[in-house]
């Protein structure tokens, strides 16, 4: 393998005897040996989420319970940006295209934070959260942003079993925005619940979304019931019809490739802590879809893909009980590359 990969493990003491193995971890190239990286992490960091910055391969972010932490050299050595978490841990991380001093988390309990300075000062946004979610289950978090390329004051959230909101004016104010998905939880084939006794909490437990530069207002969103998609920023939902590609559809991750915006990678399995996942890859904006991933037996939820920002044939996944695995030659050969034992409940990943 030519890459470097860094993955976030977020199960603490889960090693042999009880040893503590959440955190970051990094594979370097040709090498078959995973480095735990510690030089200014904290031992019990469950990292929960790794962005990297786009055109600078040694800016990372990674956040955690403990809060939001920066490198500038790959991982070698790291910087608590100070995010006031409070009780609240890190989901979700956004970092602006054009100015490098803007930074969105996303937490616990609905809340984003901002900061317009690189981390000198965070402003709590003033979020919503929806009428339709359902506390109950989780502390309505916020796994995933997204920025609309063509216009960046327009920002969405994906809230797990808590629907889905907007912000038109870069966080300033938000919408609950959820309704649609609602609505499809309607149909028979949607309605879903496990935590509860609403029929929408299915369709409510969003795990992701993401916009290409090819379709500005354009959504994609995956959640426990599949792929979806809006048109008009949120407004209306219509399947993506995955179903008819993939028996797994339980999503959990969807990526435009940073080569070429009209094309996706899907990471889907059979259910939040399931025994299969699948990787999907879209060519044409998510009207075909084909299966890409060989050769590895994927035996648990497939969580996370990323493609390497300056080659687009390297592409690497992670899966919730610890498998990585991934391809530099576009899906024509797929390589495992086992974590340490006891490194679980993988929740990010990215190549650089």
């Amino acid at each position: 393998m030519d890459s470097t990969v860094i993955v976030g493990a977020a199960a603490p003491m889960a090693g042999p005897d009880g040893i503590n193995t959440c955190g970051v971890y990094r594979l370097e190239p040709n090498s078959t040996e995973w480095r735990r990286l510690s030089n200014g992490l904290p031992d019990d960091m469950q990292v929960n989420v790794i962005v990297g910055r786009p055109g600078n391969a040694s800016e990372l972010y990674a956040g955690s319970q403990l809060g939001l932490f920066k490198t500038t050299d790959g991982g070698d050595s790291w910087t608590n940006l100070s995010v006031p978490v409070d009780d609240r841990a890190i989901y979700s991380l956004m970092l602006h295209p054009d100015d490098p001093n803007i930074i969105y988390v996303g937490m616990d309990h609905t809340a984003i934070f901002k900061t317009t300075d690189g981390g000198a000062a965070w402003t709590r946004l003033a979020t919503v959260q929806p009428a339709a979610a359902i506390p109950g289950c989780f502390p309505v978090r916020v796994l995933r942003m997204a920025m609309d390329p063509s216009n960046t004051d327009e920002l969405y959230a994906a809230l797990e079993v808590g629907g889905f909101i907007r912000s038109l004016d870069a966080g300033a104010t938000w919408e609950d925005m959820s309704e649609g998905f609602v609505a499809l939880s309607k149909e028979p084939h949607l309605a879903n619940h496990i935590l509860s006794d609403n029929d929408a909490e299915g369709m409510l437990d969003l795990h992701a979304l993401t916009m290409s530069a090819d379709q500005p207002g354009t959504i994609y969103a995956v959640n426990r019931m599949g792929l979806f998609i809006s048109d008009d920023k949120g407004e209306n939902w219509r399947e993506f019809g995955i179903e008819h590609y993939s028996e797994l559809t339980y999503g959990r991750d969807i990526i435009p490739s940073p080569h070429d915006p009209k094309t996706f990678y899907a990471a889907l399995s059979d259910s939040a802590r399931g025994q299969a996942g699948s990787l999907y890859r879209s060519a044409d904006l998510g009207k075909t879809w084909n299966r890409v991933d060989h050769d590895i037996s994927i035996n648990s939820t497939l969580m996370s893909v990323t493609v390497n920002d300056g080659d687009p044939d390297r592409v690497y996944c992670a899966a919730r009980l610890g498998q990585v695995f991934g391809t530099e030659d576009g899906g024509a050969t797929w390589n495992a590359v086992p974590l340490p034992p006891g490194v679980e409940d993988l929740r990010a990943i990215v190549s650089i």
